[in-house]
């Protein structure tokens, strides 16, 4: 899985809030899909966001809404 820094800036709004939203750091299909099309790397279904993924993606400063 490419780094969460080169991805996450990229992601439509409704994936950023997907990701926010899983419980369980699990990454639906489609945004692991945009993912696949912003890297060209493809996501593993069973890849889930690391704790330092989901700090990053805490931390992040800017408003997602």
């Amino acid at each position: 899985m490419p780094e969460i820094h080169e991805w996450w800036p990229h992601l439509t709004i409704d994936a950023k809030h997907a990701l926010e939203a899983s419980r369980d750091g699990s990454i639906p299909a489609a945004v692991a899909e945009e993912i696949r099309q912003l890297t060209g790397e493809p996501v593993d279904p069973d890849t889930r966001l690391t704790p330092e993924d989901r700090e990053f993606i805490r931390t992040q400063g800017e408003a997602v809404d």
